[in-house]
């Protein structure tokens, strides 16, 4: 998951705005109307749980690594589940990403000394990583808490491992604003250090939770700087570490990596849809990526997202819920290296003559609805979506604001589609995001189900309504 803000504030806009959107949409009358879908859609979802089949199902190829074989055999079972669900016109389309493979070497340890043993620290190569040479390295650290630090270093980072150590920020009630304010120094903290002679960097792993397990992520190289070795460490180690410098300033750290880039493939997004029964080129996207990292199956980042898009469609097409205009399940590839599937969809010759009016995306975990975000402040989807907020609220919805969207779907908003995404409690999602922790056991079967439930009533609703002024 790479993060764009789905709505950090919408509750706030919410409370403004929800009274004065019920009085405009007429709130009594749009509730009643649905009533009767919700239910439906209520009984069919909790009564199967069948989202959490999905899940597993998209899990059991293992870890979807962007242009690895269990990408594509990810592709291929998506088509088959989209098929088997009663999905229409499903097909994949085609998208070009990079390979990059992280080899089977992953080792860090602090060199002992006369005084102690050396100690062992838990690590992962970042995603893109250049492997460290034969045998590895050993160098000095030095501990900085930003990219200013880093580059301020000059000449004393030369021949050094530059160690990384901002912790995410407790204090924020918004845990991906905490990611957000600590994610720059995976992504550019490489290239940083590298511009002032350092030879690798450790990075404080980007979690609340105080454990040995590494979490990994995107780095990008910036062009001219030498590109040098990247690792993840474990927060319980990056203390331990850090802790250690204070005492030891000169102790050294042993790094073993193997990663390496293999050049660009073909992969693929899986589509499947069910066409509308009077304007079908009028399209609602639900989307979610299926590529994933590669230290675990990525359960909540983010096949759970796929698995609710694939289930609300499943549940509509169940229903017979067939609405005016086309709803449309994108499974997105190559959201974590780059972004490239949902640029691909976009751009693709098969968007001709088709209007997105709504694009959601599900990239938050698996957990369970505590809000919804649609569409720009004052538009009408945020207005139809607001009048049912009572239909929504057992669900676990406790308010609909302005907001959503996402990576793979922002080339669609950018186009005039109105950005959505179901909000669910995130608070635990970085204890296991691109971790070995993101596992299927992770997701809760009845919170995925409320969170295709809530999927299904917004595409349903927008669908059959539209997004222009009634």
């Amino acid at each position: 998951m790479r993060r764009q803000n789905a709505g950090a504030l919408f509750v706030a806009l919410a409370v403004c705005l929800a009274p004065a959107c019920a009085r405009r949409s007429g709130a009594p009358d749009a509730a009643a109307r649905y009533r009767d879908v919700v239910d439906r859609l209520r009984a069919a979802g909790l009564a199967g749980e069948r989202a959490h089949r999905f899940l597993e199902r998209i899990c059991s190829v293992g870890p979807r690594l962007t242009g690895s074989a269990e990408a594509d055999a990810a592709v291929a079972l998506s088509l088959e589940l989209m098929s088997g669900a009663g999905l229409e016109n499903v097909h994949s389309e085609p998208v070009e990403v990079g390979r990059w493979v992280r080899g089977r070497a992953a080792e860090a340890a602090v060199a002992p000394t006369a005084a102690r043993p050396a100690l062992p620290l838990a690590v992962a190569a970042l995603g893109g990583s250049v492997g460290t040479p034969d045998g590895g390295l050993t160098a000095p650290v030095v501990e900085v808490r930003s990219l200013d630090e880093a580059a301020a270093l000059g000449p004393k980072a030369a021949g050094r491992i530059v160690f990384y150590n901002r912790p995410m920020d407790r204090r924020l009630t918004e845990p991906f604003a905490a990611y957000g304010g600590a994610a720059d120094q995976r992504v550019a903290g490489a290239s940083a250090a590298a511009r002032s002679g350092a030879v690798a960097v450790l990075v404080r792993s980007l979690t609340f939770r105080e454990d040995r397990h590494p979490h990994t992520g995107m780095l990008r190289y910036e062009p001219g700087a030498p590109e040098i070795p990247a690792a993840a460490v474990a927060a319980a180690d990056a203390d331990r570490l850090g802790a250690l410098l204070r005492e030891e300033p000169e102790a050294r750290v042993t790094l073993i990596l193997d990663g390496r880039n293999e050049g660009r493939v073909v992969s693929a997004n899986a589509v499947g849809e069910i066409a509308g029964s009077e304007r079908p080129d009028e399209i609602v996207l639900l989307g979610g990526h299926l590529d994933s990292w590669d230290l675990s199956v990525g359960a909540h980042d983010d096949a759970a997202g796929c698995a609710a898009a694939l289930e609300a469609l499943a549940l509509l097409r169940d229903l017979g819920l067939r609405p005016k205009r086309t709803v449309r399940a994108v499974f997105f590839m190559d959201e974590e290296f780059g972004g490239t599937g949902g640029r691909a969809y976009a751009a693709s010759p098969l968007r001709q003559g088709e209007r997105h009016i709504v694009a959601a995306e599900s990239d938050r975990g698996g957990f369970v609805p505590v809000g919804l975000a649609v569409g720009r402040p004052g538009s009408a989807a945020l207005e139809r979506m607001t009048a049912l907020r009572d239909l929504l609220r057992p669900f676990g919805v406790a308010a609909v604001g302005p907001g959503g969207g996402g990576v793979d779907v922002a080339p669609l908003v950018a186009k005039g589609a109105e950005p959505a995404a179901v909000l669910p409690n995130a608070q635990p999602y970085f204890d296991v995001h691109h971790s070995a922790l993101d596992t299927v056991a992770a997701v809760h079967p009845r919170e995925l189900e409320l969170q295709a439930i809530v999927l299904a009533v917004l595409a349903y609703v927008l669908a059959q309504e539209g997004v222009g002024a009634p």
